[in-house]
């Protein structure tokens, strides 16, 4: 087992960038841990894009597309809602919502 990193939370937090950083105000990237305070934390499960989906800022259908994630794209799933999946698509390195019937279970 690794060693486990210390920290405190110490003065005001910083505010990351919701297309760059898995943060949202219920939950974040457990690799964010150290970074930021949320309500859960949620340990990315590895899913691969099964057919052309968008990337989306939000859950809205008409939102605004970060990204075009085509077939075989990794992308690591921090939760599911509804029809919806958010999480991080590592190749853009964006965070963002798609759906979830567009991800297959990695092999």
């Amino acid at each position: 087992m690794p060693p486990r990193k210390t920290f405190a939370l110490v003065g005001r937090s910083r505010v990351l960038d919701p297309a760059r950083f898995a943060v949202r105000g219920d939950l974040a990237d457990v690799r964010l841990a150290d970074q930021v305070f949320a309500p859960h934390y949620a340990a990315p499960l590895p899913r691969v894009v099964a057919v052309e989906a968008p990337l989306r800022a939000t859950r809205a259908a008409d939102g605004d597309t970060l990204a075009t994630l085509a077939p075989g794209d990794s992308f690591e799933l921090l939760d599911i809602t509804g029809e919806l999946a958010w999480g991080v698509a590592p190749a853009s390195g964006l965070v963002g919502y798609v759906p979830a019937t567009a991800l297959r279970d990695a092999a």
